[in-house]
Protein backbone atom coordinates (compact mmCIF):
# COMPACT_ATOMS: atom_id res chain seq x y z
CA UNK A 1 0.00 0.00 0.00
CA UNK A 2 1.61 3.45 -0.87
CA UNK A 3 0.11 5.61 1.77
CA UNK A 4 0.89 9.56 2.11
CA UNK A 5 0.79 10.68 5.69
CA UNK A 6 0.61 14.17 6.69
CA UNK A 7 2.52 15.47 9.46
CA UNK A 8 4.67 12.32 8.89
CA UNK A 9 8.02 13.82 10.00
CA UNK A 10 6.32 14.78 13.92
CA UNK A 11 6.09 12.83 16.88
CA UNK A 12 3.42 10.34 15.81
CA UNK A 13 3.96 10.84 12.62
CA UNK A 14 6.99 9.63 12.32
CA UNK A 15 6.87 6.72 14.62
CA UNK A 16 3.50 5.78 12.06
CA UNK A 17 6.17 6.40 8.94
CA UNK A 18 8.64 3.68 10.56
CA UNK A 19 5.62 1.11 11.38
CA UNK A 20 4.21 1.54 7.49
CA UNK A 21 7.81 1.05 6.65
CA UNK A 22 8.55 -2.38 8.46
CA UNK A 23 5.57 -3.67 7.67
CA UNK A 24 5.94 -3.26 3.83
CA UNK A 25 3.87 -0.46 2.98
CA UNK A 26 5.41 2.93 1.08
CA UNK A 27 4.89 5.89 2.90
CA UNK A 28 5.11 9.42 1.34
CA UNK A 29 5.53 12.36 4.02
CA UNK A 30 3.81 15.84 3.80
CA UNK A 31 4.70 17.79 6.72
CA UNK A 32 4.90 21.54 6.19
CA UNK A 33 7.50 21.21 9.37
CA UNK A 34 6.04 23.99 11.91
CA UNK A 35 8.42 26.32 14.30
CA UNK A 36 6.17 25.26 17.27
CA UNK A 37 6.26 21.14 16.59
CA UNK A 38 9.73 21.17 15.26
CA UNK A 39 11.54 23.98 16.11
CA UNK A 40 12.75 27.06 14.39
CA UNK A 41 15.87 25.09 13.05
CA UNK A 42 14.01 21.86 11.46
CA UNK A 43 15.76 19.77 8.76
CA UNK A 44 15.07 20.14 5.28
CA UNK A 45 17.41 18.15 3.59
CA UNK A 46 16.44 16.16 0.84
CA UNK A 47 14.82 13.03 1.77
CA UNK A 48 12.71 10.94 -0.81
CA UNK A 49 9.64 10.61 1.00
CA UNK A 50 9.38 13.99 2.04
CA UNK A 51 7.43 16.86 0.75
CA UNK A 52 7.73 20.12 2.94
CA UNK A 53 4.68 22.00 2.45
CA UNK A 54 1.82 22.99 4.39
CA UNK A 55 -1.47 20.91 3.66
CA UNK A 56 -3.32 23.77 3.27
CA UNK A 57 -1.15 24.18 0.20
CA UNK A 58 -3.55 22.73 -2.76
CA UNK A 59 -0.70 22.25 -5.57
CA UNK A 60 1.54 20.49 -2.73
CA UNK A 61 -1.62 18.03 -1.78
CA UNK A 62 -2.15 17.37 -5.43
CA UNK A 63 1.21 16.47 -6.04
CA UNK A 64 1.80 14.61 -2.70
CA UNK A 65 -1.23 12.43 -3.70
CA UNK A 66 -0.11 10.89 -6.72
CA UNK A 67 -0.45 7.25 -6.96
CA UNK A 68 -1.58 7.31 -3.20
CA UNK A 69 -3.53 4.43 -2.26
CA UNK A 70 -4.65 6.00 1.57
CA UNK A 71 -4.19 9.02 3.65
CA UNK A 72 -3.34 8.74 6.74
CA UNK A 73 -3.58 12.47 8.31
CA UNK A 74 -1.89 13.52 11.20
CA UNK A 75 -0.73 17.06 10.34
CA UNK A 76 -2.45 19.19 13.03
CA UNK A 77 -1.66 21.83 15.74
CA UNK A 78 -2.03 20.33 18.83
CA UNK A 79 -2.52 20.96 22.66
CA UNK A 80 -4.08 24.36 24.38
CA UNK A 81 -1.79 26.90 23.01
CA UNK A 82 -0.93 29.87 25.06
CA UNK A 83 -4.55 31.42 24.84
CA UNK A 84 -6.82 32.45 22.49
CA UNK A 85 -4.89 34.60 20.11
CA UNK A 86 -4.23 31.17 18.69
CA UNK A 87 -7.69 30.15 17.54
CA UNK A 88 -7.14 31.44 13.95
CA UNK A 89 -3.85 29.16 13.62
CA UNK A 90 -5.55 26.36 15.09
CA UNK A 91 -8.84 26.53 12.70
CA UNK A 92 -6.49 27.41 9.96
CA UNK A 93 -4.15 24.36 10.09
CA UNK A 94 -6.39 21.69 11.51
CA UNK A 95 -10.25 22.35 10.15
CA UNK A 96 -8.78 24.34 6.43
CA UNK A 97 -5.99 22.27 6.37
CA UNK A 98 -8.43 18.92 6.75
CA UNK A 99 -10.66 20.59 3.54
CA UNK A 100 -8.08 21.40 1.47
CA UNK A 101 -6.66 17.83 1.53
CA UNK A 102 -10.00 15.73 1.63
CA UNK A 103 -10.92 18.23 -1.59
CA UNK A 104 -7.82 17.27 -3.27
CA UNK A 105 -8.31 13.51 -2.02
CA UNK A 106 -12.20 14.14 -3.80
CA UNK A 107 -10.36 15.37 -6.89
CA UNK A 108 -7.32 12.64 -7.29
CA UNK A 109 -9.92 9.69 -6.88
CA UNK A 110 -8.08 8.82 -3.10
CA UNK A 111 -10.88 7.22 -1.46
CA UNK A 112 -9.36 5.84 2.31
CA UNK A 113 -8.88 8.35 4.69
CA UNK A 114 -7.30 7.09 8.66
CA UNK A 115 -7.84 10.34 11.12
CA UNK A 116 -6.05 11.63 13.87
CA UNK A 117 -9.03 12.24 16.35
CA UNK A 118 -8.73 12.74 20.38
CA UNK A 119 -10.35 11.72 23.08
CA UNK A 120 -10.59 16.00 23.37
CA UNK A 121 -13.88 15.78 21.32
CA UNK A 122 -16.17 14.50 24.62
CA UNK A 123 -14.90 17.32 26.83
CA UNK A 124 -15.01 15.62 30.42
CA UNK A 125 -15.53 11.90 30.15
CA UNK A 126 -18.32 9.36 31.42
CA UNK A 127 -19.74 9.89 35.21
CA UNK A 128 -22.00 8.48 37.60
CA UNK A 129 -24.11 9.98 40.53
CA UNK A 130 -24.97 7.48 43.44
CA UNK A 131 -28.79 9.02 43.35
CA UNK A 132 -29.07 9.97 39.76
CA UNK A 133 -27.11 7.33 37.01
CA UNK A 134 -25.12 8.44 34.37
CA UNK A 135 -25.35 12.33 33.95
CA UNK A 136 -23.18 14.80 32.15
CA UNK A 137 -22.15 17.62 34.01
CA UNK A 138 -21.21 21.39 32.88
CA UNK A 139 -18.05 22.83 32.89
CA UNK A 140 -16.66 23.78 36.01
CA UNK A 141 -17.05 27.09 37.70
CA UNK A 142 -13.94 29.18 37.72
CA UNK A 143 -15.17 30.08 41.17
CA UNK A 144 -15.42 25.99 42.37
CA UNK A 145 -11.47 25.81 40.70
CA UNK A 146 -10.33 29.10 42.39
CA UNK A 147 -11.78 27.50 46.04
CA UNK A 148 -9.68 24.24 45.31
CA UNK A 149 -12.37 22.40 44.22
CA UNK A 150 -11.83 20.17 41.50
CA UNK A 151 -14.42 17.01 41.38
CA UNK A 152 -17.48 17.70 38.83
CA UNK A 153 -20.55 17.88 40.58
CA UNK A 154 -24.21 16.34 40.09
CA UNK A 155 -26.07 18.51 38.17
CA UNK A 156 -29.13 17.58 40.03
CA UNK A 157 -28.29 17.41 43.62
CA UNK A 158 -24.37 18.70 43.67
CA UNK A 159 -22.77 15.32 44.87
CA UNK A 160 -19.64 14.05 43.96
CA UNK A 161 -19.14 12.40 40.74
CA UNK A 162 -17.70 8.50 40.11
CA UNK A 163 -15.50 9.53 36.50
CA UNK A 164 -15.81 5.99 34.40
CA UNK A 165 -14.79 4.87 31.11
CA UNK A 166 -15.94 6.95 28.26
CA UNK A 167 -16.80 4.88 25.04
CA UNK A 168 -17.22 5.94 21.22
CA UNK A 169 -21.19 6.48 22.01
CA UNK A 170 -20.88 8.99 24.06
CA UNK A 171 -22.23 12.68 23.22
CA UNK A 172 -19.58 15.13 22.12
CA UNK A 173 -18.71 18.05 24.38
CA UNK A 174 -15.38 20.05 23.15
CA UNK A 175 -14.61 22.31 25.76
CA UNK A 176 -11.70 24.41 24.19
CA UNK A 177 -10.30 25.84 20.47
CA UNK A 178 -8.16 22.73 19.80
CA UNK A 179 -11.07 20.09 21.06
CA UNK A 180 -13.40 22.16 18.71
CA UNK A 181 -11.20 21.68 15.48
CA UNK A 182 -10.82 17.79 16.06
CA UNK A 183 -14.27 17.05 16.24
CA UNK A 184 -14.62 19.52 13.46
CA UNK A 185 -12.62 17.40 11.40
CA UNK A 186 -14.33 14.34 11.99
CA UNK A 187 -17.37 16.30 10.55
CA UNK A 188 -15.52 17.15 7.54
CA UNK A 189 -14.29 13.80 7.02
CA UNK A 190 -17.28 12.31 7.40
CA UNK A 191 -18.97 14.68 4.86
CA UNK A 192 -16.25 13.54 2.55
CA UNK A 193 -16.78 10.13 2.75
CA UNK A 194 -20.81 10.41 2.09
CA UNK A 195 -19.71 13.23 -0.43
CA UNK A 196 -17.52 10.43 -2.73
CA UNK A 197 -18.21 7.25 -1.48
CA UNK A 198 -15.01 7.17 0.32
CA UNK A 199 -14.24 5.42 3.61
CA UNK A 200 -12.88 7.65 6.57
CA UNK A 201 -11.81 6.26 9.99
CA UNK A 202 -10.90 8.73 12.91
CA UNK A 203 -8.48 7.07 16.04
CA UNK A 204 -9.47 9.29 19.39
CA UNK A 205 -6.32 9.28 20.91
CA UNK A 206 -6.06 9.76 24.19
CA UNK A 207 -2.36 11.25 25.97
CA UNK A 208 -0.03 10.06 23.74
CA UNK A 209 4.06 10.29 25.35
CA UNK A 210 7.24 8.44 24.30
CA UNK A 211 10.23 8.79 22.81
CA UNK A 212 10.81 11.80 20.29
CA UNK A 213 7.93 14.56 21.85
CA UNK A 214 8.73 18.12 21.41
CA UNK A 215 10.70 19.27 24.03
CA UNK A 216 9.94 23.11 25.56
CA UNK A 217 6.95 24.40 24.03
CA UNK A 218 3.21 24.79 25.13
CA UNK A 219 1.80 23.08 21.96
CA UNK A 220 2.58 19.92 23.16
CA UNK A 221 1.07 17.31 25.96
CA UNK A 222 1.46 17.13 29.98
CA UNK A 223 3.81 14.10 29.37
CA UNK A 224 6.20 16.40 27.63
CA UNK A 225 6.00 19.43 29.72
CA UNK A 226 7.05 16.98 33.07
CA UNK A 227 9.84 15.50 31.01
CA UNK A 228 10.70 18.69 29.93
CA UNK A 229 10.79 20.20 33.06
CA UNK A 230 13.18 16.58 34.35
CA UNK A 231 15.32 17.61 31.60
CA UNK A 232 16.29 20.92 33.03
CA UNK A 233 16.43 19.39 36.68
CA UNK A 234 13.61 20.98 37.54
CA UNK A 235 10.65 19.56 39.40
CA UNK A 236 7.23 19.01 37.74
CA UNK A 237 4.45 21.04 38.16
CA UNK A 238 1.29 19.13 38.59
CA UNK A 239 -1.51 21.37 38.21
CA UNK A 240 -5.02 21.15 40.78
CA UNK A 241 -4.73 18.56 42.71
CA UNK A 242 -2.95 16.04 40.83
CA UNK A 243 -5.76 13.55 40.84
CA UNK A 244 -6.97 14.21 37.53
CA UNK A 245 -7.31 10.73 34.99
CA UNK A 246 -5.63 10.15 32.17
CA UNK A 247 -5.27 7.12 29.85
CA UNK A 248 -1.76 7.19 28.51
CA UNK A 249 -0.81 5.56 25.83
CA UNK A 250 2.54 4.56 23.99
CA UNK A 251 3.31 6.13 20.83
CA UNK A 252 4.57 2.24 19.03
CA UNK A 253 1.29 1.18 20.14
CA UNK A 254 -1.16 4.18 18.64
CA UNK A 255 1.21 3.54 15.57
CA UNK A 256 0.50 0.25 15.29
CA UNK A 257 -3.21 1.40 15.91
CA UNK A 258 -2.71 3.58 12.31
CA UNK A 259 -1.58 0.39 10.62
CA UNK A 260 -4.07 -1.70 11.66
CA UNK A 261 -7.09 1.15 10.73
CA UNK A 262 -5.25 1.17 7.51
CA UNK A 263 -6.04 -2.12 6.55
CA UNK A 264 -9.66 -2.10 8.26
CA UNK A 265 -11.00 1.15 6.60
CA UNK A 266 -11.27 -0.45 3.23
CA UNK A 267 -13.61 -2.54 4.76
CA UNK A 268 -16.44 -0.19 5.78
CA UNK A 269 -18.75 0.57 3.86
CA UNK A 270 -18.69 3.39 1.17
CA UNK A 271 -19.84 6.37 2.80
CA UNK A 272 -19.01 4.83 5.66
CA UNK A 273 -16.89 6.43 8.99
CA UNK A 274 -16.17 5.08 12.26
CA UNK A 275 -14.49 6.43 15.15
CA UNK A 276 -12.28 4.39 17.90
CA UNK A 277 -10.51 5.41 20.78
CA UNK A 278 -7.09 4.77 21.28
CA UNK A 279 -6.32 4.18 24.38
CA UNK A 280 -4.06 2.18 27.00
CA UNK A 281 -6.91 0.52 29.28
CA UNK A 282 -4.81 2.06 31.97
CA UNK A 283 -6.46 4.99 33.58
CA UNK A 284 -3.91 6.77 35.72
CA UNK A 285 -3.78 10.22 37.69
CA UNK A 286 -1.33 12.96 36.51
CA UNK A 287 0.05 12.83 40.11
CA UNK A 288 0.30 9.21 39.44
CA UNK A 289 2.30 9.86 35.88
CA UNK A 290 4.66 13.14 36.87
CA UNK A 291 5.68 10.62 39.81
CA UNK A 292 6.85 7.71 38.02
CA UNK A 293 8.49 9.77 35.40
CA UNK A 294 10.67 11.70 38.24
CA UNK A 295 11.42 8.49 39.89
CA UNK A 296 12.64 6.80 36.80
CA UNK A 297 14.43 9.75 35.54
CA UNK A 298 16.15 10.27 39.19
CA UNK A 299 14.87 13.59 39.33
CA UNK A 300 13.10 16.34 41.78
CA UNK A 301 10.07 14.94 42.92
CA UNK A 302 6.63 17.03 41.29
CA UNK A 303 4.98 20.02 42.91
CA UNK A 304 1.37 19.89 43.05
CA UNK A 305 0.71 23.51 42.66
CA UNK A 306 -3.37 24.01 43.20
CA UNK A 307 -3.11 25.91 39.21
CA UNK A 308 -5.90 25.57 37.24
CA UNK A 309 -6.91 26.18 33.23
CA UNK A 310 -10.36 26.86 32.22
CA UNK A 311 -9.98 24.95 28.81
CA UNK A 312 -9.13 21.45 31.03
CA UNK A 313 -11.50 18.65 31.71
CA UNK A 314 -10.95 16.59 35.42
CA UNK A 315 -11.37 13.18 34.06
CA UNK A 316 -11.21 11.33 30.53
CA UNK A 317 -10.34 7.76 30.61
CA UNK A 318 -10.84 5.56 27.30
CA UNK A 319 -13.07 2.57 26.60
CA UNK A 320 -11.11 1.05 24.01
CA UNK A 321 -12.62 -2.39 23.70
CA UNK A 322 -14.12 -1.66 20.03
CA UNK A 323 -10.88 -0.99 18.53
CA UNK A 324 -9.42 -4.35 20.12
CA UNK A 325 -12.80 -6.51 19.35
CA UNK A 326 -13.01 -4.96 15.58
CA UNK A 327 -9.48 -4.45 14.88
CA UNK A 328 -7.85 -6.81 16.94
CA UNK A 329 -5.46 -3.97 18.03
CA UNK A 330 -3.70 -4.93 21.39
CA UNK A 331 -1.23 -2.04 23.22
CA UNK A 332 2.08 -3.59 23.98
CA UNK A 333 3.58 -0.82 26.18
CA UNK A 334 2.49 -0.65 30.17
CA UNK A 335 2.31 2.30 31.95
CA UNK A 336 5.43 1.35 33.80
CA UNK A 337 7.67 0.17 31.23
CA UNK A 338 6.35 2.85 28.96
CA UNK A 339 7.09 5.65 31.89
CA UNK A 340 10.37 4.22 32.19
CA UNK A 341 11.43 4.29 28.62
CA UNK A 342 10.02 7.50 28.29
CA UNK A 343 12.29 8.65 31.06
CA UNK A 344 15.08 8.33 29.74
CA UNK A 345 14.50 8.57 25.83
CA UNK A 346 15.46 11.72 24.37
CA UNK A 347 12.71 14.88 23.40
CA UNK A 348 12.80 16.78 20.05
CA UNK A 349 15.06 19.79 21.15
CA UNK A 350 12.38 22.70 20.11
CA UNK A 351 15.93 24.97 19.66
CA UNK A 352 17.51 23.28 16.93
CA UNK A 353 14.75 20.75 15.22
Amino acid sequence: MRVLVTGGAGFIGSEIVRTLTSAGHEAVVLDALLPSAHGEGADRRADSRLIVADVRDREAVDRALRGIDAVCHQAAMVGLGKDFADAPQYVGCNDLGTAVLLAAAAAAGVRSLVLAGSMVVYGEGRYDCRLHGPVRPGPRAQSDLAAGRFEPLCPSCGTELTPGLVGEDAPVDPRNVYATTKLAQEHLASSWARATGGRALSLRYHNVYGPGMPRDTPYAGVASFFRSALARGEAPQVFEDGAQRRDFVHVRDVASANALALEAVAGLRPGGFAAYNTGSGEPHTIGEMAAALASAHGGPAPVVTGEYRLGDVRHVTADSRRLRDELGWKPAVGFAEGMAQFAAAPQRDMATS
